[in-house]
């Protein structure tokens, strides 16, 4: 063959294996593309069912509070422990934190269990239209601050504010205007106002029941006094589970009961009742583990003039529980389950 019939077909071949290249990278965009179209199937299929998966466990729920309401409050077995639902409140749970840094004594607490307990008035046996959405969450998240009102309680509550989340304060006995004020400001926000002694001196207050009764009549009345509201929550200084009391804790739980009010103690416990002041990240781990593994968390803090990272912690731990998938925070109420570290034995 001449060289000028080599030249001649050399146009030729060069497009048909352009035309090859071409029909390559078009059958592999194609398989790309296919490919990113099943992705985006089964990521919707997926989310469908979390969805459907979510919507299920709401209508349970309401179902479980609606059968409740109709055949009304289980009897207490002979035990001693209250029947119904074993998946409700009768699971011990791990003390996670202690009530420290007191002025007088530092609690301990080690070795006892957290139980959940169901108490008459819980949600199980509210009517279903006296329930908020928040009732039917699976992970229900209650912020607790002790030992106020301090100077940080109107920060505190402007922060709730901006979030729209109620929360509990446990206070103690501080006479002063700027505290009163505070305290009103508590209960006009819709937030939860609960006793946490007037004294919180543990030497005072453990001494004797009948020493107890005299500091939580104070207390309480101070708080009628003040808000016109009577309280009836109650958070023992150190917590149920403290080693400081010589007397057994369940004789003051008893005596609360004569007194129509229930004690609560907590699950999750930021750590900032210490001497140490901790860091921003410190707080927000310690506040948020765990919580999508239990249905009741109840998170302790503390309104005090110490701890400044608290308040700083605040706005993001709001925001980090509520960005979690079927978790409310909600204000300790009648329905809520207390959380205790002591139980009876039998």
């Amino acid at each position: 063959m001449s060289e000028s019939s080599k030249k001649a077909e050399m146009p030729g071949m060069g497009r048909t294996r352009r035309g090859g290249k071409s029909m390559i990278l078009m059958m592999f965009l194609s398989i790309l593309a296919l490919a990113v179209i099943l992705l985006f199937l089964f990521v919707k299929v997926y989310e469908q069912e979390q969805m459907l998966a979510r919507l299920s466990g709401q209508v349970e729920r309401l179902t479980r509070v609606v059968q409740e309401n109709q055949t009304g409050q289980e009897e207490p077995a002979e035990d001693g422990k209250l029947t119904g639902d074993p998946g409700e409140g009768q699971v011990g749970e791990e003390k996670t934190g202690e009530d420290t840094g007191e002025s007088e004594d530092k609690p301990g607490g080690e070795g006892k269990e957290t139980v959940d307990l169901l108490e008459d008035g819980d949600s199980q046996t509210e009517n279903p239209e006296d329930l908020e959405e928040g009732d039917l969450a699976a992970h229900k998240v209650y912020l607790t601050f002790d030992d106020g009102p301090s100077i940080y309680t109107d920060e505190i509550l402007d922060i709730l504010d901006e979030y729209d989340v109620k929360a509990t304060f446990f206070v103690v006995g501080k006479d002063s205007d700027r505290a009163r004020e505070a305290m009103q400001e508590i209960v006009a926000r819709g937030h939860t106002l609960g006793m946490h002694s007037y004294s919180h001196k543990y030497s005072q207050i453990y001494a004797s029941v009948d020493a107890f009764a005299d500091d939580f009549a104070k207390i309480r009345e101070y708080i009628y006094e003040v808000t016109g509201q009577e309280s009836t929550v109650y958070r023992f200084p150190g917590g149920s589970s403290n080693t400081v009391s010589n007397l057994d804790m369940w004789l003051f739980a008893d005596y609360l009961e004569t007194q129509d009010v229930r004690f609560f103690d907590w699950n999750i416990s930021s750590g900032d009742g210490g001497s140490q002041i901790l860091p921003v990240e410190t707080l927000l781990e310690n506040c948020t583990k765990g919580i999508l593994d239990r249905e009741t968390n109840v998170v302790l803090m503390h309104d005090s003039a110490e701890k400044h990272t608290t308040i700083e912690a605040l706005p993001a731990l709001i925001e980090k529980i509520q960005a979690m998938e079927d978790v409310a925070i909600l204000p300790i109420t009648e329905k809520t389950h207390p959380v205790q570290h002591i139980h009876r034995e039998e």
